[in-house]
């Protein structure tokens, strides 16, 4: 008598349920440690650009710091150096750098 013989006499007893639970568990801890971080990020930026006024100072995606000078639905006018000012679009705006003691 072989092992292979002796593997396929023997039933494989309790597999399929405990693979099933191993399976929801690792999708769990999947949701835990990626997701669900990702998702309360993500709600966190969206508040930070719905609340934006003027005289706020951010940065873009691309690194460009600025001062908000207007805010339109869909964009922004920021103020980057004296009297040069660019429109950007509100989803590439990441950061607030406004000084929380002026407020």
């Amino acid at each position: 008598m072989n092992i292979f013989t002796i593997m396929q006499a023997a039933p494989a007893q309790g597999g399929g349920w405990q693979m099933w639970i191993m399976l929801a568990l690792i999708f769990v801890v999947m949701w835990f440690f990626m997701i669900r971080p990702q998702r309360k990020q993500q709600k966190e930026l969206q508040n930070f650009r719905d609340s934006l006024k003027k005289g706020d100072k951010i940065v873009t995606i691309g690194g460009i710091y600025g001062t908000v000078c207007e805010i339109k639905e869909e964009s922004v006018l920021i103020e980057v150096d004296n009297n040069v000012k660019i429109r950007v679009s509100k989803q590439a705006l990441v950061k607030d750098f406004t000084d929380p003691t002026r407020q």
